[in-house]
């Protein structure tokens, strides 16, 4: 009897954070440059278990920095 064949479509599209971020929120600013200032500052958290946690699900989700 054949087997079934499950497919899954893996997301493959790589998300790129620039170093430095904006350090604070101003007016005006979108939301995806306020996405981008609060990711940069986790990348720059002091605390390892922290930094670890951020970067594990980085690799889950294809965030790199840069």
């Amino acid at each position: 009897m054949p087997q079934s064949i499950e497919y899954h479509k893996l997301m493959t599209e790589i998300v790129y954070i620039n170093l430095p971020g904006p350090s604070q929120p101003v007016d005006g600013m979108t939301g995806g440059e306020l996405l981008h200032g609060f990711l940069a500052d986790l990348y720059t958290e002091s605390n390892t278990d922290t930094k670890s946690f951020v970067m594990t699900l980085c690799n889950k989700w294809n965030v790199r920095y840069r």
